[in-house]
């Protein structure tokens, strides 16, 4: 039927498989035959209607197949047709000239349509495969794609596909930034000062954004700080919309909406029962098909046309979860990503860590653009911190009550849910980013302990979420790091640090039981210095002593074993506590065990960078033992 001489059926063809690939099981058998050759050249048709179900149907593919599938699509050569439809489009942009034939649906953009189709397309296979965005460079597909960019003020849809598509090519991609001159950030600049206040300009606003802070290194010197601040004040705005609210005021707007077109509809019956009475025999009028009129603009295929309530607070929770993972980045632009902070384990390299993530001034990270006072300033001028602290409260009830109850708005709960995440994985990046003083004082930071208490023991069960537990207990060791360093008393009871670690060492992630042996390395070493604790440091031996020796992964043990080390370093009631748990004589025993571990298990199965660090613990183990040993020859 792709090949069948009437672009009709060529279109329903491409419409039907575009359905198909949304459901992903089917997928590889349209793979085995070919379906990336056959749909590729229909991307360059005669029927503009065929060009724009041709590149929807790609646009599934890439989108529900993923990395191995963009891949394929990639080395089947789609980007060659794809980039020829985008220029020509852009090229036919402006001209606007298209017969009547062609547009046979009220209000049919069809150059805008196949171009958002396409955009869409080029957006999912750039964001999966860096040959792709070798072609993007190579072709100047950065012309074509700002140009479409100066539409948003008719086309906010369009516009957002394009905002995407650019967060995704400008994200490390140096060979891309000369090409960004000055009237290529005119177009960025123009688009991000929109007035509208819709949720989607909120999201297209916040994606432009991203896109700014990515080709930064092009901004002149002098403009960055006003760069930033523009930045953040875009971010500051999205955040401080309630999404909740949101969504109770948009589904009342729904609900509305529907009563009266039920009521219209009811209007329109009655009408054309009198009307059917009255006709004269010359009725054979064109007639607009029912249910063919769709709202001006609407080239979203993911939602119908009709749910732009649902859109509207789609659109806000992506921009909201879009600006979080921005500000992430830019407290962490030159440091260990996440995953290397959580390996960052022994004692050794995690102290020296901590002193070098501050300095005497600001208490900033020491990065290129972390430390400039243009961030430091714009954080605090635009409320960032307190921003992501209100975002990090569980979702309004109301509102996730009605997302139970409406099919069509439950993946809401997903995105909500998603947004309270990543803003706790923001509080860990800013605590590891900030002073003190910044933060709001000793005060501000014991609240924002009892408030993370709260999020983990409201229930009486610990979330079974392994996203959220992992957000959660990154910020809270974050949290626990800072408040010990500058000897702040933390509000958290040591049987509650021990509930949430002994729940947490049974997560399938290893990031979460990283972090639950970190937290109580931490809580037990503020515990050492204290009195009358050696109970409670014999309980936290024990437990980080099991985990060492029968914990699967080698780099949890490794943090357990460095947990140990900082707990039991120093002090009378630490050292009581050792005797009684026989810390040295168990460690002695391990030492060999953990070491011959390493040698079986190291290779292939960890990072040089994780290895590095085991290799660290099991240094600092060897050195842990010796001075155990003294303290036992030490006459009390």
């Amino acid at each position: 039927q792709l090949q069948h001489p009437s672009a009709e059926v060529r279109e329903y063809a491409c419409a039907s498989i575009s359905k198909l690939l949304q459901q992903k099981h089917v997928i590889p058998a349209f793979l085995q035959r070919d379906v990336v050759r056959c749909l590729g050249p229909l991307l360059m048709d005669h029927s503009l209607a065929v060009r724009e179900t041709a590149a929807g149907a790609l646009r599934n593919l890439s989108a529900c197949g993923g990395f191995e599938v963009c891949d394929d699509m990639v080395t089947n050569d789609i980007m060659t047709p794809l980039v020829a439809l985008l220029k020509e489009c852009s090229t036919e942009l402006d001209a606007n000239q298209l017969s009547p034939k062609k547009c046979r649906e009220t209000n049919k953009n069809y150059i805008e349509d196949i171009a958002n189709e396409a955009i869409n397309l080029l957006w999912n296979i750039c964001e999966c495969n860096n040959t792709a965005v070798y072609i993007f460079n190579k072709e100047g597909c950065l012309e074509a794609v700002l140009h479409y960019m100066k539409k948003f003020s008719t086309n906010v849809d369009l516009a957002i596909s394009v905002a995407n598509c650019l967060q995704a090519v400008t994200e490390d991609n140096p060979d891309l930034l000369s090409s960004f001159n000055a009237s290529a950030q005119q177009v960025l600049e123009t688009a991000m000062l929109c007035p509208e206040s819709t949720m989607k300009h909120v999201l297209l606003r916040t994606l432009i954004a991203g896109t700014i802070w990515n080709i930064k290194d092009t901004i002149p010197q002098g403009s960055l700080g006003s760069m930033v601040n523009a930045i953040l004040k875009i971010f500051s705005e999205s955040l401080a919309i309630d999404a909740g609210e949101t969504i109770i005021r948009m589904n009342e707007a729904e609900k509305n909406r529907l009563k009266l077109a039920a009521e219209a509809e009811t209007e329109e019956n009655m009408s054309d029962v009198v009307d059917n009475c009255v006709l004269s025999e010359d009725d054979n009028m064109e007639e607009i098909p029912k249910g063919k009129l769709r709202r001006e603009n609407d080239v979203s295929d993911l939602l119908p046309s009709d749910k732009w309530e649902l859109k509207e607070v789609t659109a806000l929770l992506t921009a909201q979860q879009t600006a979080l993972e921005i500000i992430v980045n830019m407290c962490c632009s030159e440091d260990p990503s996440d995953d290397e902070w959580e390996e960052l384990s022994s004692s050794d390299e995690s102290d020296l860590f901590m002193e070098n993530s501050y300095n005497e001034g600001g208490g900033l990270l020491m990065t290129p653009l972390c430390l400039s006072d243009e961030v430091h300033s714009a954080f605090l001028n635009n409320l960032i911190p307190k921003k992501i602290l209100e975002k990090t409260a569980f979702p309004n009830s109301v509102a996730l009550d009605i997302c139970m109850h409406n099919p069509s708005w439950k993946p809401l709960i997903k995105k909500l849910n998603a947004v309270q995440c990543r803003a706790l994985t923001c509080l860990h990046s800013i605590l590891l980013v900030s002073d003190v003083d910044c933060l709001g004082g000793a005060s501000a930071l014991q609240s924002l302990s009892q408030h993370l208490s709260q999020l983990i023991f409201s229930k009486t069960e610990l979330p079974a979420d392994t996203e959220f537990l992992e957000a959660i207990t990154s910020a809270l060791r974050a949290l626990l790091q800072t408040m010990a360093s500058k000897n702040i008393p933390q509000c958290m009871t040591p049987e509650q640090l021990l509930a949430l670690c002994e729940a947490g060492i049974h997560s399938s992630n290893a990031s979460v039981r990283v972090n639950v042996v970190s937290i109580l390395g931490i809580s037990g070493s503020v515990l050492a210095k204290g009195q009358d604790t050696a109970e409670t440091l014999k309980m936290i031996g024990k437990f980080l002593l099991e985990v060492a020796m029968k914990e699967s992964s080698l780099v949890v043990a490794g943090e357990a074993l460095d947990a140990l080390f900082d707990v039991f370093a120093d002090g009378k009631e630490a050292e009581k506590a050792a005797v009684q748990i026989k810390l040295l004589p168990t460690l002695k025993e391990f030492q060999p065990v953990f070491r011959t571990r390493m040698r079986k298990e190291g290779k292939g199965q960890y990072s040089a960078d994780q290895l590095c660090v085991l290799d660290n613990v099991r240094m600092n183990l060897r050195r842990f033992i010796a001075y155990q040993e003294t303290l036992g020859k030490t006459p009390t």
